[in-house]
This record gives structure tokens, sequence and C-alpha cells, in this order.
């Protein structure tokens, strides 16, 4: 059974943007919200020099690592591109206009 957080609403993250959520003992996870109000999150690490994504432009459904301009798509973790390498995705829903992210060591002992 997949460990529900409640994190915030849609209205929380900015249009285009991303909030960082950090849970104790867990790496920091990025939420992201798309231009057309869908939302994706990632641990927030890019898979090349780890940088801060949740920092990233997003465009599409994708983000621009601020560090070295990888591109990697929201709902997969995966580098875009030439670029090789993925970002391990968080499970993340809305309901009753709330938005819900997957504890990470839930999903692992669903595995």
């Amino acid at each position: 059974m997949i460990d529900w957080i409640d994190i915030g609403t849609l209205a929380d993250i900015p249009q285009r943007g991303a909030r960082t959520v950090k849970l104790e003992g867990e790496k920091e996870i990025a939420v992201f919200r798309t231009g057309d109000d869908q939302i994706f999150a990632l641990i927030n690490e890019c898979p090349h020099k780890k940088g801060p994504l949740g920092q990233g432009i997003v465009h599409g459904h994708a983000v621009a690592c601020p560090l070295h301009n990888w591109n990697i798509a929201l709902k997969t973790g995966e580098a875009q591109g030439e670029d090789k390498g993925c970002t391990p995705t968080i499970a993340v829903k809305q309901e009753h206009g709330r938005i819900l992210i997957a504890r990470p060591e839930t999903l692992q002992a669903a595995a």
C-alpha cells in the first residue's frame, strides 16, 4: 500500500514552476506544475551533476537543469536529446483539490 503525503494545493506551485519538499531521511523532492496544470515529481537532482532541478525552467513537460541546461522529461525522469541519464520519479496525484506524493520508501517496498 502506498503512503501518500499531502503537500498542498495546485495554487501552491506556480505555473511552469516547482516547489521542493524535504522528507526526513529522504532526498529532496521537486514537484513541478506545467503550463497545462499537470503535476509531476522527481528527486531534486539532475542525473548529470546533481543540479537542483526544482530551480530549473519548466517548458512543456520537461525541465531544464539550471547548471548545464540538460532537459529532463518530467513524466519519466529521462534526459532528453543526446544526454544520457535518469532522475527517479515520485508518484503524484491530485485528490479533492490537494496534491499528494508517494513516500519514496513506500514505493521501494512495493517494488
